[in-house]
């Protein structure tokens, strides 16, 4: 009985680990005048030594009128040795959208993160968190935009 379930299992891991082979192809790699095949790409990955830091990460819009919408762009630097890519930015509450720069973000170089926060049936203190995730050192890391709504 032991021998059958180390069979089925050691036959699982040949299966799974057969379906990670791809097939190699003439656009998968090219081969140079000495029989070598070259990757036609860097397969190497990042390293993740980018780094975003922002100019500020706290946004206090201070008191506005229900219904008014708030606007502000929050601007970083990556000042690590990589590009670093924005993954995915993500606001706690639908009545904040943001939108956020998409290509990557070379070393030294500057990026932002456009938030814009609808105050329609948002009456009070405000505090909107948005967390951006990348693939720099500091992978997730939030910004916030607070303010007061008052009533119409």
């Amino acid at each position: 009985m032991k021998f059958k379930q180390l069979g089925i299992g050691l036959a699982s891991i040949v299966f799974f680990a057969a379906c990670n082979n791809q097939p190699k192809t003439a656009e998968a790699s090219k081969v140079d005048p000495t029989g070598v095949n070259t990757p036609t790409e860097n397969t190497e990955p990042l390293s993740g030594t980018g780094k975003v830091e922002f100019e500020a990460d706290v946004f206090d819009f201070g008191t506005v009128k229900e219904g008014e919408v708030v606007n502000h762009i929050f601007k970083f630097k990556n000042t690590g040795e990589e590009p670093v890519i924005l993954s995915a930015v993500s606001a706690s509450c639908g009545c904040t959208t943001p939108d956020y720069t998409k290509d990557p973000i070379l070393p030294g170089k500057e990026g932002e993160i456009k938030v814009s926060f609808n105050s329609q049936g948002q009456v009070g203190t405000q505090q909107k968190i948005v967390t951006v995730s990348s693939n720099a050192i500091n992978r997730v890391t939030t910004i916030q935009i607070k303010g007061t709504v008052e009533n119409k």
